[in-house]
């Protein structure tokens, strides 16, 4: 079977038995796809929680011409697209834009690889250590707002769930949302155990900015390399609800499940 962003897409969230342990499927939710890149998780949101408003927040205009195609033959109306980076200033930055391809999945035409890794910042040099393939030819300005400042503009009371996979900026974009912050309830985001950003977070950053804030780490995959985080908000989560959560079994990482995709 050929890689496609179809079976990709309609694969299951890599998280989803933690999502609908503490939110009903039928929900009106607020979820924020941070990174969102294609849009395709954006979509899978989407399909899981049908009554939920999803905000994707892209700033590669390459990226969200797919991302216009994508929701438009999904029939996703419920997906706001933004052209714009959540970050920690409001104003402009510079964006390194990543391309590639890794040599164990060549031929994948229905799947771009490099333009995943994009960031607010800089490569470092153990970048190259892990993903050589990976270049970093260009940068653009783009423009950057604080998640405080949108969720304002918005008026948005709070946001249930937020996936942020903005490559070694995530907590840029958790420091721009000042004392919005207290009313996240659940974030999924990527961390990092070596530095693949220049003066990036790593995980222990991480933990201590997230414990500091009231949140709880109920899942992590995060490797000797990178992973993910999923943090409940205790404010909103019962006891019992954050033991079940944190009890379920561990995701396949993204790329394991990518490769049982492709052939």
């Amino acid at each position: 079977m050929m890689l496609t962003r179809d079976n990709f897409i309609n694969s299951p969230i890599e998280i989803e038995t933690e999502l609908l342990q503490l939110f009903d499927k039928n929900s009106s939710l607020t979820i924020f796809d941070i990174g969102a890149c294609e849009a395709e998780d954006s979509i899978r949101y989407a399909n899981l929680f049908p009554n939920a408003t999803v905000f994707a927040f892209e700033p590669r205009i390459d990226n969200i011409s797919k991302a216009k195609e994508l929701i438009q033959h999904y029939k996703k109306a419920t997906i706001i697209l933004e052209n714009i980076a959540l970050s920690n200033q409001n104003g402009m930055a510079s964006f390194y834009l990543s391309e590639g391809e890794p040599d164990e999945l060549k031929n994948s035409e229905h799947w771009d690889f490099g333009n995943k890794s994009s960031s607010l910042l800089p490569p470092s040099e153990e970048m190259k250590k892990h993903t050589n393939w990976l270049q970093f030819n260009k940068k653009i300005e783009v423009p950057t707002i604080r998640l405080d400042k949108y969720v304002e503009q918005k008026n948005l009371a709070t946001i249930d769930f937020a996936h942020i996979d903005v490559q070694g900026a995530e907590l840029m974009v958790l420091e721009g949302a000042g004392n919005f912050l207290k009313k996240i309830k659940t974030i999924w985001m990527e961390v990092e155990a070596v530095e693949l950003y220049k003066s990036q977070p790593l995980k222990d950053d991480v933990e201590e900015f997230m414990r500091k804030n009231n949140f709880v780490n109920i899942l992590n995959t995060v490797n000797s390399v990178a992973g993910d985080q999923l943090y409940v908000n205790k404010n909103y989560f019962s006891e019992e609800q954050i033991v079940i959560a944190k009890s379920i079994k561990k995701p396949t990482s993204f790329i394991a499940r990518i490769k049982k995709l492709f052939s």
